[in-house]
């Protein structure tokens, strides 16, 4: 049976394919009487929609979501929130010439091997179309969290050889947005910009990293052994289409440091049971959050979508040339910016959902 649903207390079931219908998400599990803020929800849809920039895809989606149940009169219920979102711009005719095709990057292959059916058409199900109804869901859980004083932020750290230097406070949402490239270093912003256009005019594409930090997460989420904080963030920013690799705190640049250089020194704090004046760990030790802002970074593998020719096989097995028309994002990592952050924010709010329970 396929796997279209994450979180134990905060439940989302994701459907759809590119070039169905529409997309949507079921989230179960969220508490009633809390006023969503739709002025939030589209403007955290509208980072993801395809079309806003010359960077990006020429796909043009309105990606309007509309509540099939779960609310009334702004509220929430408590009964399943259901999202939809309808498909209104697919061009399907761009993939006639790959229907007996695999396409090299792509899950096409694997779809026909586990399945023995596949919908060529942007890749069906495969397609990280998908993830707007995950930006949906997650913007919910964003304003839940905003409630509970933790905020999220993802922000471009890094694309193709172009890398912005490390920072140690959350940038503003400003700064993020001030460029097509979500990059918040205005210079770094700019050499990718140059960069993904150069790609886009050899028919190429880039790859690149988020970054992300989370502030005001208290000392106590996550569980010690199965369960950590860590690895629950993991299953579900690795779910992400196009990740490669995920990394907290110093992460693999922890393997370069001594103990006594990576250690974070608890200092005495009136707030709290202690802090510390590094964050190495990443904001979590042993599994759980130690009160310091959580921070991490994602990487994205380049789109493989490419118009360059490549060399792949048919589904006879004969080997063919093929070239992917259509309309793609010659780097997708400003896009993903918003997943990131939802797909955090639906982890994050799972957890403290399952920490409230150990409260009497």
């Amino acid at each position: 049976m396929a796997r279209n649903s994450i979180g134990k207390n905060l439940v989302l079931t994701s459907f759809g394919e590119s070039h169905g219908a529409g997309i949507g998400a079921v989230l179960d599990g969220f508490p009633a009487q809390f006023s969503i803020d739709f002025e939030a929800l589209n403007k955290q849809m509208a980072r993801r929609r395809p079309g806003q920039s010359e960077l990006t895809t020429t796909r043009s989606e309105s990606d309007e979501v509309q509540f099939l149940s779960g609310l009334y009169e702004g509220q929430t219920t408590g009964a399943p929130l259901a999202l939809f979102i309808a498909n209104k711009e697919q061009k399907s005719s761009d993939y006639d010439h790959l229907a007996d095709v695999f396409r090299p990057g792509h899950a096409d292959l694997m779809y026909q091997a586990k399945y023995g059916i596949r919908d060529h058409r942007g890749g069906g199900r495969s397609s990280a179309r998908i993830t707007a109804a995950w930006v949906a869901a997650g913007s919910l859980a964003l304003q839940w969290l905003e409630k509970q004083h933790i905020h999220i932020r993802a922000w471009v750290h890094q694309i193709h050889s172009c890398t912005m230097n490390e920072v140690n406070q959350m940038p503003s949402l400003s700064a993020i947005e001030a460029s097509a490239t979500r990059c918040p270093d205005s210079p770094t912003a700019h050499n990718m910009i140059e960069a993904i256009e150069k790609a886009k005019e050899e028919g190429d594409s880039l790859g690149g990293i988020i970054a992300f930090r989370v502030e005001g997460l208290p000392m106590g989420i996550g569980e010690p052994v199965f369960g950590k904080i860590q690895a629950e963030l993991g299953l579900y920013l690795l779910n992400i289409n196009a990740t490669t690799g995920l990394e907290f705190g110093d992460g693999f640049q922890a393997a370069h440091l001594r103990g006594s250089e990576h250690n974070d020194a608890w200092i005495p704090h009136d707030q709290m049971f202690a802090a510390s004046q590094s964050n190495h760990s990443g904001g979590s030790i042993g599994g759980i959050s130690n009160a310091m802002p959580l921070t991490g970074k994602l990487a994205f593998k380049p789109v493989s979508s490419i118009q360059k020719e490549q060399q792949s096989i048919n589904k006879q097995g004969q080997p063919v040339s093929v070239q992917v028309n259509g309309r793609h994002d010659p780097c997708v990592v400003p896009r993903a910016v918003p997943i990131v952050e939802s797909m955090l924010a639906l982890a994050l709010m799972d957890l403290v959902l399952e920490h409230n329970t150990y409260k009497s």
